[in-house]
């Protein structure tokens, strides 16, 4: 079984001391996203378990325990991106990210953290010409501090279309996202970095952008150095190549407040639900 912790929320950054809590108890609780009455029992014992991905904005409040997780197999998918508070407004200025994210590759290596550049929204402020520029400067500042760079272009689902609408954000047509990526592979090429996309519908094979397998069972293979056989997560959209998980976090907890995120329906639920989290319980709402 693979955790992850969790594409539903920021574990890392505002529920360490719960998840941590859950590994010492050697089991966590989980709603059902579907049916909230319905909750499972997911076994957090590092003998039971292929391994551990964290997905995060700031791992800042994880740094200082990560010696608690020397018995589990385990890598980062760290979001990164230049936007301003206009787009990102609950995260901490991003030159403290970027020590966040040096001072985590110096912990866990450079092969256990992958830095995500997404989602690529455009409108007249974040222009294409926008993003190669930021992603050129991030790149040259975390050489060295990851194998690879995932991207992806915004999808405008309900959530996101009505969290964005004053930014006036548009989808990008098939060309332009070919164009970027190019652009992008070149960049990251230049910085060590490899590249691929995010359960992208046009194929950037000829810039050398692979298919991204964000739970990616042949990471965790090279970290434990035991082989796996974990069929495909069908629970996700078709283009997503993940391999099967069990998430432990919650919709509508995380408090970054990210202007494109699918995973919260308000600030208002965000917040109420905040003040329902108690740190000792096995459900981490």
């Amino acid at each position: 079984m693979i955790i992850s912790a969790s594409r539903r929320t920021d574990i890392p950054a505002f529920y360490s001391e719960w998840f941590f809590n859950r590994l010492r108890e050697g089991f966590a609780l989980a709603r059902n996203p579907m049916n909230p009455l319905q909750s499972r029992t997911v076994p957090l014992d590092p003998g039971g378990l292929e391994g551990i991905v964290f997905w995060t904005k700031n791992p800042g409040p994880m740094l200082p325990a990560l010696g608690k997780l020397e018995a589990y197999h385990y890598y980062f998918q760290f979001t990164l991106n230049a936007y301003e508070e206009d787009v990102e407004p609950g995260l901490p200025p991003k030159g403290e990210i970027m020590d966040a994210f040096k001072a985590l590759s110096d912990k866990i290596g450079p092969r256990r953290l992958v830095w995500r550049y997404d989602p690529i929204l455009i409108n007249e402020k974040y222009t294409l010409p926008w993003h190669v520029e930021k992603f050129g400067e991030m790149a040259r500042a975390l050489k060295g501090r990851a194998e690879r760079v995932t991207i992806s272009f915004i999808d405008l689902y309900a959530k996101t279309a009505r969290n964005t609408r004053g930014l006036k954000i548009r989808e990008l047509r098939g060309e332009e996202k070919s164009a970027a990526a190019g652009e992008l592979a070149r960049i990251a090429g230049e910085n060590d970095l490899a590249i691929d996309a995010c359960a992208e519908d046009v194929d950037l094979s000829p810039w050398g952008i692979g298919r991204a397998k964000c739970v990616d069972d042949k990471l965790i293979e090279r970290i434990s150095g035991r082989p796996l056989e974990l069929k495909k997560d069908r629970s996700q959209r078709p283009a997503c190549r993940c391999a099967a998980s069990v998430d432990i976090g919650a919709y509508n907890t995380c408090r970054h407040g990210c202007r494109y995120c699918y995973a919260n329906h308000s600030d208002t639920v965000v917040l109420e639900n905040a003040r329902r989290h108690d740190p000792l319980s096995p459900l981490l709402i």
